[in-house]
């Protein structure tokens, strides 16, 4: 065969080389993670009612909570989606996988709270305090973090904008109480 005419060495064929699978796992992980962001707001709206109960032991979800104290309390899979929280305080409060969807906590204290795995998209946390809280596995897209405090805050396996990322970079100090991680690495500041 005419070496013009014969086809291409499947090695140099760019279907024919490995992916890379770091890439993969993170492109998949960040897909899934989005997939997930869009999908449960939906799901709360379409599934039946017993079905949301297990979601929840309280549902704060369109209520006014300004000024209120949940300090300690466990609130672990609460929905507080699209409630207002301005000046509330979180100070210890187990919230691990609530939902706070569309709400606004604006200079709300979590400090020392356990907020991991918790859905927390646009979600206004400006002037809010962290200081020593576990925000591991939050997927916080779209929220505003402006002027807050995340001092010793552990941030580990959280979806965050690009831009709250670097805002939080210029001002992230501390090793988180609980884990042991730097704020800082937790973020993954350069």
């Amino acid at each position: 065969m005419n070496s013009s005419t014969s086809a291409p060495d499947p090695v140099d064929s760019p279907c024919a080389r490995p992916h890379q699978p770091v890439r993969a796992a993170s492109w998949h992980a960040r897909f899934g993670r989005w997939l997930l962001l869009a999908l449960v707001p939906v799901f709360l709206l379409v599934a039946p009612l017993p079905l949301r109960a297990e979601f929840s032991g309280v549902d704060y979800t369109l209520t006014n909570q300004n000024e209120q104290d949940f300090s300690g309390q466990d609130l672990a899979h609460t929905s507080f989606a699209g409630a207002q929280g301005r000046h509330s305080r979180f100070q210890g409060a187990d919230l691990h996988g609530a939902i706070l969807t569309q709400a606004a906590f604006p200079e709300a204290d979590f400090s020392g709270a356990d907020l991991s795995d918790v859905l927390m998209d646009k979600v206004d946390f400006s002037g809010a305090d962290f200081t020593g809280a576990l925000l591991r596995g939050v997927i916080a897209s779209g929220a505003s973090f402006r002027g807050a405090t995340v001092t010793g805050a552990d941030f580990s396996d959280a979806l965050l904008d690009r831009e709250d990322v670097r805002a939080l970079c210029r001002e992230a100090s501390g090793t988180n109480p609980v884990t042991g991680v730097a704020t800082r690495e937790s973020l993954g500041c350069g």
